[in-house]
């Protein structure tokens, strides 16, 4: 009689095996027939286990005879055993079974050696069955999100532009651990104001939509200035809460919003800058992930 058999590593799948629940059956000397108690403890087991879930079957012999004869006769009691329940009992697909014959630890009692076990997991199990086993569920694999490339907004002659979106950093954002900071690139502000220039909208809408589409993100907003030693008139905190007012007036929650201003206490180059290019590596609003 053939079974399949699942390519499982013998060892490891022996070792589950002994986490499992187990139920014997025994076997008079050099007999693979069941006496009748047996048969009838069989059919005990099998009424009260309906709907539990076989794993796999071994058979075990004592140490009288041969290996080969012993072999041979496990095998023969594994094979009896299957006949009765085959129709009766659900199995798992990857069930299988063993003939140990004589290579097994045996009892001192040769009546314990002469067996065949099923393991098994019980119907209330079921639900645990792939962490009672130890089988690790694939983690699912998230799709990447699909950001507009565009959007379109109102200017306030009433007229509507389309602007281009990156893409590409709102991907960054959007897949950024705790703890990364990036940086907004082409936010600008009106001179020693917070008003956010009409070509720099697109920036605040690419932060909007990442926000709006992944949930687990939290975010501190922060603000830094150039030139000045000192923020004499907190502009830098007034930069990053602009930006918390938009994201909060598009609805994104306060409890994943925060904002701070650094004035010119964090330069990217030392002040004062040596030119342009300096002044606007300092003159920035970052975005530190505090959640993903």
């Amino acid at each position: 009689m053939k079974y399949p058999i699942v390519m499982f590593v013998a060892f490891l799948w022996s070792f589950q095996m002994m986490a499992q629940e187990q139920f014997s059956v025994y076997f008079a000397t050099d007999s693979h027939q069941l006496s009748p108690a047996e048969t009838a403890s069989l059919n005990d087991w099998i009424n009260a286990n309906k709907n539990s879930k076989i794993l796999g079957i071994h058979g075990f012999t004592d140490e009288d005879g041969s290996t080969g004869y012993n072999d041979t006769l496990a095998k023969k009691r594994v094979d009896e055993i299957y006949n009765q329940i085959a129709k009766r009992v659900t199995f798992r697909e990857d069930f299988r079974t063993r003939s140990f014959g004589e290579k097994h630890q045996l009892s001192a009692k040769k009546s314990e050696n002469r067996k065949v076990t099923l393991f098994y997991i019980e119907a209330k199990d079921l639900a645990r069955e792939d962490e009672i086993l130890g089988i690790a569920k694939p983690k699912p694999v998230a799709k990447p999100r699909v950001f507009p490339k565009n959007v379109a907004l109102r200017n306030p002659d009433g007229t509507v532009t389309e602007f281009k979106l990156d893409t590409v950093f709102m991907r960054q954002i959007d897949q950024a651990k705790p703890g990364e900071m990036l940086k907004l690139e082409d936010l600008n502000f009106r001179i020693n104001t917070f008003a956010i220039l009409p070509e720099s909208r697109p920036k605040l809408y690419e932060l909007l939509i990442v926000l709006q589409d992944n949930q687990r993100l939290k975010v501190e907003i922060q603000g830094h200035l150039c030139c000045m030693p000192h923020d004499r008139t907190d502009l830098s905190t007034q930069r990053a809460k602009a930006i918390y007012n938009f994201l909060v007036s598009n609805k994104i929650s306060k409890s994943r919003l925060s904002y701070k201003g650094f004035g010119s206490t964090q330069p990217k180059f030392p002040i004062p800058e040596k030119n342009e290019a300096e002044r606007a590596a300092n003159r920035r609003v970052e975005i530190l992930i505090v959640e993903n």
